[in-house]
């Protein structure tokens, strides 16, 4: 079995600065304090983007600082409020397909891993160019008859909320036909961006997706799932919602993938039903 962490959407702004009337460093000192304690044997953390709340290299240094006694190797993905630069000054390990994009393979025994980028500087929907999409496409071709999971920040399908519908990966093409040849290798697809706990399946794959660590998206839902919908529609605001923050928890085995949801500030306590 292989067993990893998915955090998403941290937010991170100044130390002992607050985001919606809470601190999100706090919050995800206390988020890695639970998996140290509860999850330390996880073979990885990975984290769909928005990993600050403004970019800024003191706030990725904060990161850093945040997440330096996690057990397991961290794999950071991009969101909407990033920035591709301030990330690369101080974790310079971070993926890059070799086109400037944060992309790259992560390989296991139950298959490969591919974190996409799906930032557009200084907008807060998705993009997904031919250059990114051409990356995926030859990883997808390389990785063979293995098994395929897809990780990234934003989902390339409306969920019912037309504020965040209008914030998806609006330009699906060039994705669409990246993975189109081997859509019945993708096992999973986690991303972010919506701050809410969903899952389901696009085109016969499975997707999950989950609370930020910090502040939720309210669960408003539009009487569609239509991107050009949402598009139409002349309100664009996205509601919060002070619902506790997750963590997954993702187990997979040949047969099986099996995300739980974490909420980590219930605390340890447990008692016999």
């Amino acid at each position: 079995m292989l067993k990893f962490i998915h955090i998403t959407d941290t937010h991170l702004v100044g130390q002992g600065q607050a985001l919606y009337g809470t601190d999100p460093a706090w919050r995800l000192r206390a988020c890695v304090a639970d998996i140290i304690a509860t999850q330390a044997d996880a073979e990885f953390c990975v984290i769909t983007g928005d990993l600050a709340d403004r970019g800024g290299k003191a706030t990725y240094e904060l990161l850093r600082d945040i997440l330096r006694p996690l057990p397991m190797p961290v794999h950071l993905l991009l969101g909407n409020h990033d920035s591709r630069e301030d990330l690369r000054a101080v974790f310079a390990q971070a993926f890059d397909d070799g086109n400037g994009f944060v992309q790259g393979r992560v390989e296991t025994r139950m298959g490969d891993f591919l974190m996409l980028d799906t930032l557009e500087p200084m907008k807060h929907h998705g993009a997904f160019c031919e250059r990114r999409a051409a990356w995926l496409a030859r990883e997808l071709a390389a990785s063979g008859t293995r098994p395929v999971y897809l990780c990234q920040h934003h989902p390339p399908f409306p969920v019912g909320i037309s504020g965040d519908d209008r914030l998806s990966l609006l330009d699906t093409g060039p994705f669409e036909r990246a993975i189109a040849p081997h859509r019945a290798r993708i096992r999973h697809m986690f991303f972010g961006h919506i701050h809410r706990p969903i899952s389901g399946s696009w085109r016969g794959m499975p997707f999950s997706t989950l609370f930020g660590t910090n502040h939720q998206t309210a669960l408003e839902l539009a009487p569609y799932l239509s991107v050009e919908k949402s598009l139409a529609e002349p309100d664009d605001t996205v509601w919060g919602s002070p619902e506790a923050p997750h963590y997954g928890v993702v187990l997979v085995t040949e047969e099986l993938v099996v995300v739980h949801q974490r909420s980590f500030l219930a605390g340890p306590e447990r008692f016999p039903l």
